[in-house]
């Protein structure tokens, strides 16, 4: 079994491009096929999506995405009687009802991915206990929805401090198997930029992660730069005609002026805090 994991490991990385990361898809893999429905917790950009995806596609299931929004309500995920439908033909299952992505996820012995689950309001989070705990559902004038085997929830939620969140109640999260992804290796993030930003010159490359990485320890920055920000970093640097420090600066600001938070009390606007950090990267490597 030991061996068999492994070799599905990598063939994950290898399929859908994940760099690193053995342990969490090895630990991902075997709450998938134990049946435990997986929760992957962390920062924007250190890949729950990805490793999410990854794995849902990988075991080849019927798949169903929703993303967290505080006006995804109990009918959008569970489904709906249309009326029109219901007047010509009553309350028949298959012809007026209109499965929403839970529903066909049981039926189909799906795979449903709730990409930041921690979005969705309470009440809708509340609708996944029964389909978690007992295997079905039970929906008004349908009755019980019974899921077929194989039906499978994989769902990312970012840290509660993030704007917009919600806590999970502590009966739903009692129900998922949980991973927290942190943020990877500097060697790793390198890799990674270099893979995604089109730019191929190791210095840029370097040079982008250690900028984003220095965001992530400024006192004034409440929350940095994920790889998100050096793979966009690498790339505007990669078409600028010069490479030196202002240009690295404008840049900078493009790239990560939308991508981390300062503190509520920081002292410098965002562009100024940004600048300090490029040049102080760029005195250091030299």
């Amino acid at each position: 079994m030991e061996e068999n994991l492994n070799r599905m490991v990598q063939e994950i990385r290898s399929k859908f491009g994940i760099v690193g990361r053995e342990r969490e898809l090895r630990k991902a893999l075997a709450a998938k096929l134990a049946g435990k429905h997986l929760l992957l917790e962390g920062e924007v950009g250190v890949g729950k999506t990805t490793i999410a995806l990854a794995l849902a596609k990988f075991f080849n299931q019927p798949f169903y995405r929703i993303d967290g929004d505080e006006r995804f309500t109990e009918t959008k995920l569970v489904g709906h009687w249309e009326p029109p439908l219901v007047i010509e033909f009553g309350y028949d299952a298959e012809k007026s009802f209109v499965p929403g992505p839970l529903v066909r996820a049981m039926l189909e012995g799906g795979i449903l991915f709730i990409n930041e689950l921690n979005r969705l309001p309470e009440s809708t989070q509340n609708v996944l206990l029964p389909a978690m705990d007992e295997g079905q559902i039970i929906i008004p004038k349908l009755g019980a929805v019974k899921a077929k085997p194989g039906f499978y929830i994989i769902a990312t939620q970012n840290p509660e401090e993030h704007v917009g969140v919600t806590s999970l109640s502590e009966a739903l999260r009692d129900r998922f198997v949980w991973i927290k992804l942190d943020y990877q290796t500097e060697e790793e993030e390198k890799e990674i930029t270099l893979l995604r930003s089109g730019c191929n010159d190791p210095k840029i490359v370097d040079l982008a992660v250690k900028i984003c990485r220095a965001t992530r320890e400024h006192p004034e920055i409440k929350r940095g730069a994920s790889v998100r920000g050096a793979i966009d970093l690498a790339s505007l640097v990669s078409k600028l005609n010069s490479h030196s420090v202002d240009e690295w600066v404008d840049a900078a600001i493009m790239a990560l002026g939308t991508k981390i938070v300062l503190e509520d009390d920081a002292g410098k606007p965002i562009e100024k805090i940004i600048r300090e950090i490029v040049v102080s990267v760029f005195q250091n490597f030299q």
